[in-house]
């Protein structure tokens, strides 16, 4: 077989442990799942009545413009149609930027340790990859930008940064965007965007109109709980969009995540409760951090990173023990850590009593 020479070394997407395969590994009954930072709220009763009056035939194809689903997005975020784009998760609209813009030759500047999936698609494009170590824990943007040169296609902005929750100011974002080319494309994937309560935030909005060469991702898996539905959606200037549309699969958004995300937005509502009891959750893990003396960074999305100074997948495998599934840092580039998904206050004060087993344990050691 005549395999891209880049294939032969790169792995498939390893998903995490799901809750069945815990449960039936360790003999338990009930399994807390928190490590892919889903919506431990599930999702709004608007999105339960829209299928729950689901009448169409399932033998139709989706509207491939998801034209309902645009002028809803549209009228939210006060922007024109022609400047969005949708894609099966934000996850495709990353692949598609990839595909349209990556080659031998030219390379793509990203940090690290960030989304992997950044790396995975350039890697497959056979770019450069150019990987910028986070500055504790936050983009370290002037080197960033020391990096690009004139065969730079893509830079890659995550904020908050996954797995470490920190975000980059407006004030940061607009001095790094002032030092990029205009011909330089800037991806600013904001997925957790609507955990964000940070009042140095910028206004993805704002940006867009200033810089025409930046695109803003988000998505309908995180705070609005529609993770099996996957609907992400992209905006920036229309003469981008237009040029990136082509690369899209056709229908490559379903029926029901374009109905479920339109009945989803428009109740905003749950999204502001499911902000509130993420923060409250948040400050539950760092007062249990301060007690135990545990390294961690604040976070403006629904996961924090904690650092235990161990053996990662040690712990991760202890937790999973006693039925709480997180994420070991080990995966992730950040080796002695395990990032957890933020779940309602009663698993929260459960995974924690796990982690201080732990620790007391590993002490009597």
């Amino acid at each position: 077989m005549k395999w891209k020479e880049q294939m032969l070394s790169l792995k498939a997407y390893q998903p995490g442990r799901t809750t069945d395969d815990v449960k039936k590994a360790y003999g338990l009954k009930e399994v807390v799942k928190l490590a892919s930072n889903e919506n431990p709220f599930g999702s709004s009763e608007k999105v339960k009545e829209c299928i729950h009056a689901y009448a169409d035939s399932f033998a139709i194809y989706p509207d491939g413009y998801t034209g309902s689903l645009r002028t809803v997005m549209a009228e939210f975020l006060q922007l024109d149609e022609k400047q969005l784009i949708f894609g099966n998760g934000s996850d495709e609209i990353i692949l598609m930027i990839s595909r349209a813009m990556l080659e031998p030759g030219k390379n793509t500047v990203m940090p690290t340790p960030t989304f992997p999936q950044y790396r995975h698609n350039a890697v497959v494009e056979g770019a450069e990859v150019r990987e910028i170590e986070l500055l504790e824990g936050a983009h370290d943007l002037d080197k960033m930008a020391d990096a690009i040169d004139e065969n730079t296609a893509i830079v890659w902005l995550c904020s908050p940064n996954n797995p470490t929750g920190i975000h980059i100011t407006d004030n940061e974002l607009r001095a790094f965007l002032d030092r990029v080319p205009q011909d330089v494309f800037v991806v600013l994937d904001e997925a957790y965007y609507e955990y964000v309560t940070a009042e140095d935030y910028f206004d993805a909005r704002e940006i867009i109109k200033q810089y025409k060469n930046v695109i803003v991702l988000r998505t309908f898996s995180k705070i609005y709980g529609l993770a099996a539905f996957r609907v992400g959606y992209g905006f920036a200037d229309e003469s981008l969009i237009a040029q990136l549309d082509p690369v899209r699969e056709p229908f490559n958004v379903n029926t029901l995540g374009q109905q479920t995300a339109a009945a989803a937005i428009s109740d905003q509502s749950f999204i502001e409760m499911c902000s509130s009891e993420n923060k409250a959750g948040l400050e539950q893990f760092y007062a249990f951090c301060k007690e135990e003396n545990l390294d961690y960074y604040p976070s403006e999305a629904n996961f924090i990173l904690i650092d235990f100074k161990c053996d990662s997948d040690e712990l991760f495998e202890y937790l999973m023990s006693k039925g709480y599934i997180v994420r070991s840092g080990a995966a992730l580039g950040v080796p002695g850590t395990v990032r957890v998904t933020v779940g309602s206050k009663e698993q929260n004060e459960g995974v924690m009593r796990a982690m201080k087993s732990f620790l007391t344990e590993t002490v009597k050691r």
